[in-house]
């Protein structure tokens, strides 16, 4: 019996490894068979500004996921940081831009290592950061818009095109490919599929645990910082809500992927087809005419399917 349902796990984990590429090919299908235009390069490249920050957010998000957690404050504190870049890069460039990185991933790592000593569960850890960023948002900015000086060279190279895309997609296809460089070669990455896979198991043999949640976490602050970067360049200005409906579909994005949320399966570049995909979706919804505000209605739904194909089951022996 129990090999039966282990079986049963594996083949809907199988999922992840195709089903992702192959919806993303049909949907392309169907917004071309409405709109033949979209594969063109102007609607190309409008794919690529979309899908940049959703990417950096769920690039951060995937070794979290990987290891069975969640983090539900990431696009609160991207919109905190907006407000701080804003501040910080006008004030003092460059220099405020790291700023402001550095100070989002040690409050991304200090979200872990509560998670890891206390032992709470990052549900609740993250729920509560969630309401401390936005709170912090609203007191800096004085609940209003800020605007970025114009033409402040650490944030407007955004809006560049590098061999014809966007700048900004591009930064967040290096980090991709930095961070699964890392989860692939590094003693990190593969401390992050065995706590994933089997925690006890895994901290029986010596796994760091503080550390590997620390830099899990850390690193979707950095991500958060750098999507902020990239929102900031495109709008021109911050904002306490800047980021407020980019937590559903960066989290759909890992799901949808492959990436399974009871942890130990997925990667980052499964990542990638899954923010393809929730973009596609988001200019879908407009280019077949269903109204934007059912956008997190669909994302909901999407997150409750992804999850209902890729969690193992076999390692739960409570659903609650």
């Amino acid at each position: 019996m129990n090999i039966s349902r282990r079986k049963g796990a594996s083949q809907r984990l199988d999922i992840g490894g195709y089903l992702p590429a192959v919806l993303l090919v049909v949907l392309v299908g169907l917004v071309v068979a409405r709109d033949p235009a979209f594969l063109g390069v102007a609607s190309l490249r409008s794919v690529a500004v979309q899908a940049a920050p959703i990417l950096l957010l769920a690039v951060g998000l995937t070794p979290v996921i990987l290891l069975g957690g969640i983090d539900l404050s990431v696009a609160a504190l991207t919109s905190l940081c907006s407000v701080l870049l804003v501040s910080w890069a006008n004030q003092a460039g460059i220099t405020g831009v790291a700023g402001v990185v550095a100070l989002a991933t040690a409050a991304g790592a200090v979200v872990g290592v509560v998670h890891s000593v206390a032992q709470v569960p990052s549900f609740i850890v993250t729920l509560g950061a969630l309401g401390l960023y936005s709170g912090l948002s609203l007191e800096a900015s004085d609940a209003t818009n800020t605007p970025l000086a114009e033409g402040s060279p650490a944030i407007s190279w955004v809006n560049d095109y590098f061999a014809g895309i966007p700048a900004g997609f591009v930064f967040g296809l290096i980090v991709l490919a930095i961070v699964g460089l890392m989860v692939r070669f590094l003693p990190w990455g593969r401390y992050l599929y065995a706590m994933g896979s089997a925690e006890p198991a895994a901290l029986m043999s010596g796994v760091p645990k503080i550390r590997v949640r620390a830099a899990a976490f850390a690193l979707t602050g950095m991500t958060s910082a750098m999507a902020a970067i990239v929102l900031v360049g495109r709008t021109s200005f911050g904002s306490p809500t800047l980021a407020s409906g980019l937590l559903l579909p960066a989290i759909a994005a890992v799901v949808v992927g492959g990436t399974a949320i009871s942890g130990g399966v997925g990667g980052v570049g499964r990542t990638l087809v899954g923010v393809l995909t929730v973009t596609v979706v988001q200019i879908g919804m407009v280019v077949i005419g269903i109204d934007p505000v059912l956008q997190n209605v669909i994302f909901g739904a999407v997150i409750i399917v992804a999850v209902a194909l890729t969690i193992d089951r076999a390692k739960l022996s409570v659903i609650k």
